[in-house]
């Protein structure tokens, strides 16, 4: 049993609030998932590469780094701290040389992208997202999960999101019974996962459908097809975030629509503190339903 939300604004007066907005359908989300917490926030471009990193030493492994990194990829390069993550900024033809480097330094790679940066430790949501200043965050729409851990380790790694491509990332609830085949048929492809979790291969494939020129729309129906057991999938790209069921549809889920927004949550009681929620459209989506909002 796990906790899921997520948040697309049609209006961008409410850009600031996103974090803010998001933080406390996050934390309504606790007791579904008290063992970590995650977000992913998707910010405005700047045509520039943002790499988010984490260590469970900072202090120690983010001393130099905006330097050596620098001087590896022979480009500039900036650096935010956040807790146990950070932020790093540099050009877009510096991907390869930047991640081949950090991997080397045996930093965790949470995400990479021009507009998503992914924060996620283990412990209780609010404590998440006040280390990491979720609330002050701001963006056009952003994802989050809390975990209750049943199949694999509490573990940073092992939060959502996880991201396998450029501004993609994906968060779920349930479990798929057929991850191990999955991940075998993506190794072939020369797409390898980094952890035991089911999700991360959910997201895998996902990217994997959408690199070899499905949509968004086709990749989800594909988890439909492709993907056996009981998931829901919120998926977050650089245009928006989209949602599918498997058939039976065990795990809940709730979605609601105003003019400003569409929110989705695994129980309407997140939604308690939107603005508007009164007038919202509200509704379960279907099994075997794809559902996508892109700007």
């Amino acid at each position: 049993m796990c906790g899921i939300v997520g948040l697309f604004l049609k209006k961008d007066a409410l850009r600031p609030k996103l974090g803010d907005m998001l933080t406390d359908m996050l934390i309504t989300m606790t007791d579904r998932g008290p063992d970590s917490a995650g977000i992913a926030i998707y910010g405005d471009e700047h045509g520039k590469l943002k790499i988010t990193v984490q260590s469970d030493t900072p202090d120690t492994d983010f001393a130099g780094l905006e330097g050596a990194l620098a001087a590896a990829v022979g480009a500039p390069v900036t650096i935010r701290v956040v807790d146990t993550h950070a932020v790093l900024t540099l050009p877009l033809d510096t991907e390869a040389a930047a991640l081949a480097f950090l991997e080397e330094k045996k930093l965790r790679v949470m995400g990479v992208g021009e507009s998503m940066e992914i924060f996620k430790e283990v412990g209780l949501p609010k404590d998440v997202a006040e280390r990491f200043g979720l609330r002050a965050m701001g963006g056009s729409h952003g994802i989050g999960h809390t975990r209750m851990a049943t199949e694999s380790a509490v573990t940073t790694l092992g939060a959502h999101p996880f991201s396998t491509a450029s501004d993609q990332c994906l968060v779920h609830n349930g479990s798929l019974s057929n991850h191990n085949d999955m991940r075998r048929k993506l190794a072939k492809k020369g797409i390898y996962t980094k952890t035991e979790n089911d999700t991360e291969v959910g997201a895998a494939y996902i990217s994997s459908r959408i690199a070899e020129g499905a949509t968004l729309g086709q990749a989800l129906e594909g988890t439909l097809k492709d993907l056996d057991g009981f998931f829901t999938f919120v998926t977050g790209t650089k245009n928006g975030f989209g949602v599918v069921r498997d058939p039976i549809a065990c795990k809940p889920a709730v979605m609601a629509e105003t003019e400003d927004y569409v929110a989705f949550a695994s129980e309407y009681r997140a939604f308690a503190d939107l603005p508007g929620i009164e007038g919202a459209r509200v509704w379960e989506p279907e099994p075997a339903t794809v559902y996508f909002w892109e700007r």
